[in-house]
């Protein structure tokens, strides 16, 4: 019996959800035997419950209020949640679900915005996280009405209307299609995320590997260096082998790492501009990138020895800059495009934004993972 398409990537997707269940105990020898209190389960537990108290930005800052839930809260809850799952942490899982509920009905469900911007749809990642947890479907329809809306509105070559070919999309755009994917096994999710990946790497991606922030700013900012290499190893993480699009986009990541590598700092951490020695040590872009790293080394894509050194003293470097309230500091304050190098370089730095509180626990739970 001869399976269509959709029916072999609902397989893959079965196959992939076994793949994210709890880990065990084979992990790779880098990614063992962590120095006291620096464990990715000692760490993203913490950083979780850093999260869980926090109110909303849109609570605390009434200038922000009109935004609602943003990327940041989002991609800090789906990094909680993980954490929970990989550690079997029931308790912290039912209060990270209970925190998603109360935005459910009113007042605080005039929070979820339904802006057409990625910045926003991202919101369903975090319904659809739980719903593979939980199995309960309220979830599963509201996190898939994100990913939904966003592909109503296309351009000619079939990619949302609301790429906007800064390299910030390709987690926002990945992440709630990759999650939807995850959860319903239709190979349309997929296929979106591949093909707005695949022309961003061919419009974007420089000879080095690297990415400048946008078409017409041609520095590479750490972490907008940084969402490009998550987005990546998330799609890759559940793409079919078989995908035709998937050699693309491995090739794409291969070759960002390899020049990352060339770039990593003393200390672990890679600067605010990836390629300039004068520029500060960033802890956003650097989580961000030790995630796709810890990724390629755990599934094989990348030389264990080589990158799992370099993702080590990475994820070390970034506990280093960790206080007794799980805040992490030297986080780029949120930052814009702009054609003007002393723009980057004099960039504020940030204790405990969630820009850099996301990236923890995303690579807490790669290192948890088998």
């Amino acid at each position: 019996m001869q399976m269509n398409r959709t029916t072999r990537y609902r397989l893959a997707a079965v196959a992939t959800a076994i793949l994210l269940a709890p880990a065990g105990m084979a992990q790779k020898k880098e990614f063992r035997d962590w120095p006291e209190g620096a464990s990715p389960q000692i760490i993203g537990k913490r950083v979780a419950e850093n999260f869980i108290v926090r109110k909303y930005r849109a609570q605390t800052d009434p200038t922000k209020a009109h935004l609602g839930i943003i990327y940041p809260e989002v991609c800090t809850w789906y990094g909680a949640l993980t954490v929970a799952q990989l550690t079997q942490d029931k308790d912290l899982q039912s209060r990270l679900i209970r925190k998603f509920d109360q935005l459910m009905t009113p007042p605080d469900s005039s929070m979820i915005s339904q802006s057409p911007h990625v910045d926003f749809r991202v919101f369903g990642t975090v319904p659809l996280e739980i719903y593979m947890q939980t199995k309960e479907a309220k979830y599963l329809e509201l996190g898939k009405s994100f990913a939904d809306h966003q592909w109503e509105k296309t351009t000619p070559d079939g990619i949302t209307s609301e790429a906007r070919y800064w390299i910030d999309d390709m987690f926002m755009i990945t992440a709630v299609q990759v999650q939807a994917y995850r959860a319903t096994g239709d190979a349309k999710y997929i296929d979106r995320a591949a093909l707005a990946m695949s022309a961003y790497l061919d419009k974007l991606q420089q000879p080095n590997g690297l990415f400048y922030h946008a078409l017409d700013t041609p520095f590479y900012w750490s972490r907008g260096n940084g969402w490009v290499a998550a987005g990546m190893a998330e799609l890759l993480r559940s793409m079919p082998k078989k995908h035709p699009k998937r050699t693309r986009i491995m090739d794409g990541y291969k070759k960002m790492m390899a020049s990352l590598l060339q770039y990593q700092g003393q200390d672990g951490l890679w600067r605010q501009l990836i390629d300039k020695p004068e520029a500060w040590s960033e802890t956003s872009g650097t989580g961000m990138f030790t995630y796709a790293m810890v990724t390629g080394v755990q599934n094989g894509w990348l030389d264990r020895k080589r990158y799992g050194k370099a993702a080590r003293a990475a994820w070390l470097g970034l506990v280093n800059n960790i206080d007794k309230d799980a805040n992490i500091a030297n986080v780029c304050a949120g930052t814009n495009k702009l054609n003007d190098l002393n723009y980057y370089l004099s960039r504020p730095r940030n204790l405990g934004d969630l820009h850099g509180q996301a990236p923890i626990l995303w690579s807490a739970s790669a290192l948890l993972r088998k």
